[in-house]
């Protein structure tokens, strides 16, 4: 209850004696308790009252009580806790600052019972408040657990004053005990109100037990991390001293400064450029001041050695004998004749002139072709060291350029690490997969690629390890890629030579003199233990492979060579294995491929289009059919946008020429078209399959069948013209593999059939056409 009214005040007062009716000092984040003696300077007006008005009038006497809100400057009882200590003043002091210093000493614990306002300071009406007493057995295991936790918590807390455990221990009665504990804990206000409010001592010590215990273990953690860090100190300290020590004994011997000048008589013997020697040089100067052991003179020294071991005029020297470059090239590797022109070209005019900046080829081409293996030879060829670096998956810049030296566990870029491999300025160095990498936060490799393949820049091409320009004008770059997927800005800088996949004769001759006596060496065989005629090869060629080059080729000739030696192991009699057709069944198991087209005879609605794929040519069937309906047209068979465009514009070139095909002029808002393209699964897009579309759909709208043996490929336009496509070699070998008899092409098309080997054109009768009226009267029979 709160009382305001003064005239009260002295009647409650004259009622009660001055043990129960005191006044009260309002505290900020400081509990008091009983025993407990303790210095508080006071400085809010009323507080002071207050104390004024204890000391003189209350017999010293004074009600402390803890604020809920140490912020609030005007407390009433609502922040205010219920449970307070009584005090005894010692000591009354006014200081100069109009503050007031006392001492005081707690005297026992009471409750308010009501709080009473008279407008200068807060009084309290209030009761003792005892708590439940030990039994003998309680208080003699309770405060010896007590005393051995507050020991052993003294032990590790170096704060708190020697003699404290001492008098606690004299102590007999157990509420002394736990408030002098109490006042050495580092706990919060309101646990330490929780405490002196707890009424049953039993609760009271177990909850003093439990923070004692959560202490211990905080500060044992705290003890383990400084003894570790002093550890590391020490170490730290240890190290320096002994690095201090080696250093001192090494300039005594002599040892460190005959490291620093071997280092520097290499860099002044070496061929390195001048800005190089420059930089080497200072490096050198600021080793000599580091200590030998120490980090910095790591990086410094493995920085020289790095500039050392360059090759920066060494080369080897090259062969123009072209007679046997040509020859070495024709054996290890069929076809490829663009590619191999280009490299005799270049040796051509290396022969004549003394200096040329070095070519960078792209050879662009399907899995399998040899393109990696090609790198190899051409280094071979021409007696030049052989380098590869795989890109795929290369996503940081760093990779190309190198890392600051700033950064730990720096080193230079790839190409510099394999010139120093190489130990020559003119290696084959081979950029295989360039079309695989990536970019990310990390940069752009294809961008970093930009100066190392550009010839005008790579005369002094920088990395960022070296940080000085290196001359890469010498260097071969050879690149590969599995399609033209190449950022424009590197791909403008590369003279790009298109592989196509290989034809039936040059996978034979592969095969027969490259591939089979590869496998029967890998697989431990000799020649008389195996042999495969030409029969077979074949049959396996066309039966078990489809691909644009030899890499599955290859593992089923593996595959053979391991049954082979298997059977060889098991039957001791057996060392000779002839593998012909009818055998092949038992060591490849079932065909896999059909190499005959499964349909060959005429029907209404179906065409044989050819498609080109990163893995070669392939034969693309698509049928329409026509029925009645409302004109609404479905394309199945997961058509790309681009394909199904194509099928829109065939339609569209139909519907032009309705009057003259004799269509009913409702025939389309009368019917439903529905073009599929089977091997629904498959992605399919582009636009070379205009012409197929629309003989497709003519053929079904006419009912008039289109030739079996028939395949085609070429982009319509909406007046009918048809337009060029890409990739003929391949496709006219999908076309040769599938048995078509008639090959119906662009107009546009007809000068690349100058590069389409004879053994492809000799099986195939070719047609070009430049519209498609002229398709209609080629593809479509009467019925």
């Amino acid at each position: 209850m709160l009382i305001n009214n003064d005239t009260n005040l002295d009647k409650i007062a004259q009622s009660m004696s001055t043990e129960h009716f005191m006044p009260v000092l309002p505290m900020r984040e400081v509990v008091l308790f009983p025993t407990m003696v303790a210095p508080l300077f006071v400085g809010r007006l009323k507080s002071m009252q207050a104390v004024e008005e204890a000391y003189f009038k209350f017999d010293k006497k004074l009600v402390l009580l803890a604020q809920k809100n140490s912020m609030e400057n005007d407390p009433k009882k609502e922040d205010l806790y219920d449970v307070g200590v009584v005090t005894n003043i010692l000591q009354y002091l006014k200081l100069p600052d109009n503050t007031v210093k006392i001492v005081v000493e707690g005297s026992y614990t009471v409750s308010v019972t009501e709080l009473i306002e008279n407008g200068a300071y807060l009084r309290a009406i209030v009761m003792p408040y005892h708590a439940e007493p030990l039994s003998e057995r309680e208080h003699e295991i309770l405060i010896r657990s007590l005393l051995n936790q507050f020991e052993a918590y003294t032990k590790l807390n170096k704060k708190i004053p020697e003699g404290v455990l001492a008098r606690i221990q004299g102590y007999q009665d157990a509420q002394q005990i736990t408030h002098t504990i109490v006042a050495y804990l580092p706990i919060k206000t309101e646990e330490k109100q929780s405490i002196l409010e707890s009424q049953s001592l039993k609760k009271r010590i177990e909850r003093l037990m439990a923070i004692i215990e959560a202490e211990i273990d905080l500060l044992q953690v705290e003890l383990r991390i400084r003894v570790k860090v002093k550890k590391q100190m020490e170490k730290t300290q240890r190290e320096y001293y002994l690095n201090e020590q080696i250093k001192a004994i090494q300039e005594e011997l002599g040892q460190q400064s005959n490291e620093v000048e071997l280092l520097r008589m290499k860099v002044l013997n070496s061929s390195m450029a001048k800005e190089a020697q420059e930089k080497a040089l200072l490096e050198i100067d600021r080793l000599k001041m580091m200590p030998a052991l120490s980090a910095e003179a790591t990086v410094s020294r493995h920085y020289v050695e790095c500039l050392l071991s360059l090759p920066w005029k060494k080369r080897t020297s090259e062969k123009f004998d072209l007679p046997k470059v040509i020859e070495k090239l024709d054996k290890e590797h069929a076809g490829l004749y663009k590619v191999k022109e280009r490299i005799i070209e270049y040796l051509a005019v290396q022969k004549r002139v003394k200096k040329m900046k070095g070519p960078i080829l792209c050879l662009v081409g399907p899995p399998g072709v040899g393109k990696t293996s090609l790198g190899k030879s051409i280094a071979e060829a021409i007696n030049r060291k052989f380098c590869r670096i795989a890109l795929g998956g290369v996503r940081d810049e760093s990779e190309i350029r190198g890392h600051r030296r700033t950064y730990i566990g720096a080193m230079p870029g790839k190409i510099i690490q394999k010139i120093t491999k190489a130990q020559v300025t003119n290696p084959v160095i081979l950029l295989d997969e360039i079309d695989k990498m990536a970019n990310d936060f990390r940069g752009d490799p294809a961008a970093a690629l930009l100066e190392v393949l550009d010839p005008e820049q790579n005369q002094s091409f920088n990395d960022h390890y070296l940080d000085i320009d290196f001359d890469l004008s010498d260097v071969m770059f050879i690149a590969t890629a599995n399609s033209m997927n190449i950022p424009v800005a590197l791909l403008d800088r590369m003279e790009v030579i298109k592989l196509a996949g290989y034809t039936e004769d040059e996978k034979l001759s592969i095969a027969k003199d490259y591939l089979l006596p590869k496998q029967i060496n890998l697989n431990g065989l000799k020649k008389r233990e195996l042999t495969i005629d030409e029969a077979s090869l074949l049959y396996i060629i066309r039966h078990y492979t489809l691909e644009a080059g030899v890499r599955n080729l290859e593992r089923e000739l593996a595959k053979i060579c391991r049954k082979v030696v298997k059977r060889h192991l098991t039957d001791l009699n057996k060392k000779e294995t002839q593998i012909s057709v009818e055998s092949l069944d038992d060591y490849l198991g079932v065909l896999r491929h059909r190499y005959y087209h499964p349909e060959n005879a005429a029907r209404v609605g179906l065409v044989n289009g050819l498609a080109w794929t990163e893995v070669g040519g392939e034969m693309l069937v698509i049928e329409a059919v026509v029925m009645p309906g409302k004109g609404k047209i479905t394309l199945t068979g997961k058509l790309g946008e681009v394909m199904q465009e194509s099928i829109q514009a065939a339609l569209s070139v139909i519907r032009s020429r309705a009057e003259s095909l004799m269509l009913p002029p409702a025939f389309f808002d009368e019917h439903d078209i529905h073009v599929h393209v089977p091997e629904g699964a498959t992605p399919k897009d582009g636009p070379s399959a205009g012409i197929t579309m629309c003989i497709a759909l003519l053929s079904c709208i006419l009912k008039k069948p289109v030739r079996g043996d028939l395949a085609m490929t070429g982009e319509i336009t909406l007046r009918g013209d048809i337009l060029a496509i890409g990739g003929l070699k391949e496709k006219l070998l999908a076309a040769r593999r599938s048995n078509m008899q008639l090959v119906i092409i662009p107009e546009d098309n007809r000068r690349d059939l100058k590069e389409i080997p004879n053994n492809i054109l000799d099986h195939l009768d070719v047609r070009c056409a430049r519209s498609i009226d002229e398709v209609f009267e080629l593809g479509l029979l009467a019925q």
